[in-house]
């Protein structure tokens, strides 16, 4: 009986896809699971994209393919990255949620294990406030959330500037973008993938067996 994982993000200059790999490699590590990484598409015009500068970074994980909504019956459980807008989760994310009416129709989410990781400019800048909107359409989906227990102590970390809350981890990138994940952060997301693998291999192996 194996497990399928999907992490579905979108990076606009590295920083959330650095964070989704480490999501990938946590689920990896729980047996029996087959983990999935795709992106969204992108909205802005490659005319901005050039402009600011992350059409050169975007290219670095190209190669991630296109999340199909279709797709998402087959998961057992969804991980979705998203970086932060005024405090809510991007256009490009919220685009794609607004794609699954069919699925909320069908039902076709119902049961499968969903969480959320984050990215901000600024520390203040609304990881709590993107998780917390995140989750009602996935409570409407008729998910089953989970977020990141206290369990993992480097939630708790005080000696650094860090992302990362019990809704789900996060990282922060500095107003000039230059911030890259630390390994603190990388470690709550490795952590997060693996809490949330090893939730929906018990799941399903016991609605297997029910």
């Amino acid at each position: 009986m194996r497990t399928r994982v999907h992490i579905i993000f979108y990076s606009m200059y590295g920083h959330l896809h650095a964070m989704a790999e480490k999501v990938a490699e946590g689920a990896r590590e729980v047996p029996d699971t087959d983990v999935i990484l795709s992106q969204v598409p992108e909205l802005v015009p490659d005319s901005v994209l050039e402009k600011s500068g992350a059409r050169a970074l975007r290219a670095r994980f190209s190669h991630i393919p296109v999340a199909a909504i279709d797709d998402l019956r087959k998961d057992d459980a969804i991980i979705f990255g998203t970086p932060t807008r005024f405090g809510n989760m991007c256009s490009q994310m919220k685009n794609f949620l607004d794609q699954t009416g069919p699925l909320w129709a069908e039902g076709a989410l119902i049961g499968k294990v969903a969480s959320v990781f984050v990215g901000t400019a600024t520390q203040h800048g609304g990881q709590e406030t993107t998780a917390f909107t995140f989750y009602p359409p996935l409570l409407h989906q008729g998910m089953i959330l989970v977020g990141v227990p206290y369990s993992e102590a480097r939630l708790t970390t005080l000696d650094e500037v860090t992302g990362g809350s019990p809704y789900g981890a996060g990282t922060l990138s500095g107003s000039d973008g230059k911030r890259q994940p630390s390994q603190n952060e990388l470690a709550i997301a490795r952590f997060q993938g693996r809490h949330v693998a090893e939730i929906t291999r018990a799941l399903k192996r016991g609605r297997e067996t029910a």
